[in-house]
């Protein structure tokens, strides 16, 4: 088994794959939600469908099961959705709780893609507006929520969750509603295996970590240390980055793993230190990767640091000021990219919000994109949009350019590239 502080080699080629994109794998049961009411771009709520009102989540939680409440129910219908005046689609993630820096980072960037969108003409003449529900990235409240969605016939797709746990657990409900699950965060390679309504437009976890792992053995040294959160997400990168250096010809002398809930890690760090690696590897989100890097300082180590993605937020800079400096990451996006889309975008998020997007913008901004041009293309219909997003070709998007999904609902040819952190800000890593 894994300790708390010492990852055993043993991991199972199904946790492997684990996007799980935050933490543990196994489905819950569903629970009481705790989601804030739910909020449209615009603050208002969808119309109520015209079989009856559209149960909150909690009360889709909380209510007897039945037939049209229990996960195992029969798939909703799923004919031509009506959706009156407007093209409704459902937004599950985190805008509470430890999430909520990359859910606020989505509604800035949705709510941008909503007035260009909207500002054209809409879909076909259709005002686009989102129904934002609050999951804090949790399984537990993922369920009600999922089931909340698939029996709103307005709701046309499904934008979310965050971390692949979250989506994985809803995912059943989705398939068998016929519903699009476009968990455009999710990189556990077995999200897109839940069905033919799953779609995702970031690497895997084998993808992005081996592709860490060949940046950091080839640009800053072949003995490393591997820092990881103690989750399915964290141990799975992990493993995954760390057989990917020995593979290379590398060594790991020291892999530690740490409690999502853990702020001090002197304690691990000192062993690190002591196996005095030439790369220290953290597998972490921002706000655990920034107190690492503050309190590495205070232990003494040396090494040159290299961080995976979800390091890459403003956040990342703002908790960890000048101890971030040299860190070295990998991104689907970057601003800096010539590419005339990626700058048009930059100019306007910059122009609107007064910072500069990171991946997870582009992402959700991407997400919105898409799901209208697959509304556009096949129409109004939960069925016909998932057939578009399969067999489309020159879908657009800010962070790949057209693109097509491939047989496992990914992007094709998807690339990473490397940055780094100099002088508090993100720029291209030039080795």
């Amino acid at each position: 088994m894994i300790s708390r502080r010492k990852f055993i080699a043993g991991v199972t080629a199904a946790s492997a794959v684990a996007l799980l994109a935050a933490c543990g794998g196994t489905s819950p049961t569903p629970a009481a939600s705790t989601t804030a009411p739910t909020t449209s771009a615009e603050g208002a709520k969808p119309p109520t469908a015209s079989a009856g009102p559209t149960p909150t989540s909690a009360n889709a939680a909380n209510a007897p099961t039945t037939a049209a409440t229990s996960p195992t129910a029969a798939a909703a219908p799923s004919s031509p959705v009506t959706t009156g005046e407007s093209a409704w689609y459902g937004v599950s993630g985190p805008f509470s709780g430890d999430n909520a820096e990359y859910g606020r980072i989505w509604k800035k960037a949705m709510a941008m893609a909503l007035d260009e969108i909207n500002g054209k003409g809409g879909v076909q003449g259709r005002k686009v507006q989102l129904d934002y529900e609050d999951t804090q990235s949790d399984p537990k409240q993922s369920v009600p929520v999922a089931q909340k969605f698939v029996e709103d016939t307005r709701l046309l797709a499904e934008l979310g969750d965050f971390a692949s746990p979250a989506s994985m657990a809803a995912s059943p409900i989705y398939q068998r509603a016929k519903m699009v699950q476009f968990g455009f965060t999710n990189s556990h390679p077995d999200f897109t295996k839940g069905g033919d309504y799953m779609f995702s437009i970031v690497l895997t976890q084998q993808q992005d970590a081996a592709f860490l792992a060949q940046t950091a053995y080839n640009s800053l040294g072949k003995k490393q240390a591997v820092l990881y959160r103690n989750t399915d997400w964290g141990k799975v990168t992990a493993q995954i980055y760390a057989d990917q250096i020995k593979q290379l010809g590398g060594s790991v002398v020291a892999m530690e793993n740490y409690l999502e809930t853990e702020k001090d890690f002197r304690s691990i760090l000192a062993k690190v230190r002591d196996a005095n690696p030439d790369v220290l590897a953290l597998i972490s989100y921002y706000t655990d990767g920034a107190l690492i890097m503050q309190q590495s300082k205070d232990v003494g180590i040396k090494a040159k640091v290299v961080a995976n993605g979800a390091c890459y937020s403003p956040q990342f800079l703002k908790l960890g000021g000048d101890a971030v400096n040299g860190v070295v990451l990998t991104t689907v996006f970057f601003p800096d990219n010539p590419r005339p889309e990626v700058q048009q975008f930059v100019k306007d998020y910059k122009q609107r919000y007064n910072e500069t997007p990171d991946q997870f913008a582009a992402l959700a901004y991407d997400a919105v994109k898409i799901i209208t041009w697959a509304t556009e293309k096949g129409g109004f219909d939960r069925q016909a949009i998932q057939k578009a997003m399969a067999t489309g070709t020159d879908i657009p998007s800010v962070i790949y350019g057209p693109f097509k999904f491939g047989p496992d609902r990914r992007v094709e040819n998807a690339r990473a590239v490397p940055i780094q952190v100099k002088d508090g800000q993100f720029v291209a890593y030039t080795g």
